[in-house]
């Protein structure tokens, strides 16, 4: 199985002195859908005035991405599990460090979901607990990074979600 995604980056000169490193890096993303977004360098990396913070940085969408591709596979393998999942939230969060030669990288992404179950048949802690473990090894995202991406999940809020949501 092999599959193509596409995505056009366009970026055009704006400011005084391109050799001296004054610039917008301003640009936008679209992608194959035609969707597109405005993006920018992280002001924590670029400052502004050449970046602008109102834009998704690479680095977010690369967050965003790990936790969309988990959250879309957790979903799927929930469903073909039987389970209803109501909502699903997650407040995820990379960190930026150095490698051991001193280059800046994503070192780890933490995914922080929180759920909301309905439906007759709720999982157990053990199970949601599995549901997790099964999204991160079929995730196509995660399959394809180095950065290492742990998920919290405390079990007494797993527990109170699932309790509070039985019949």
């Amino acid at each position: 199985m092999s599959h193509q995604y596409k995505a056009v980056i366009d970026w055009k000169l704006s400011g005084p002195d391109f050799v001296k490193g004054r610039y917008s890096r301003e640009h936008t993303w679209t992608f194959d859908g035609g969707v597109t977004v405005a993006a920018s360098p992280s002001p924590s990396v670029v400052p502004a005035p050449w970046s602008n913070a109102a834009h998704v940085d690479p680095e977010e969408a690369y967050v965003a991405s790990i936790a969309s591709c988990h959250m879309l596979t957790f979903l799927w393998l929930a469903s073909r599990d039987g389970f209803t999942v109501a909502s699903y939230v997650d407040e995820a969060v990379g960190v930026m460090t150095k490698n051991k030669q001193g280059a800046l990288w994503i070192s780890s992404v933490t995914l922080d979901p929180q759920l909301v179950w309905s439906g007759e048949r709720l999982p157990t802690a053990d199970e949601i607990a599995a549901l997790h473990h099964r999204a991160h090894a079929e995730c196509f995202i995660a399959n394809s990074v180095k950065t290492g991406h742990p998920r919290r999940l405390p079990s007494a809020l797993i527990h109170e979600l699932a309790s509070a949501h039985r019949p």
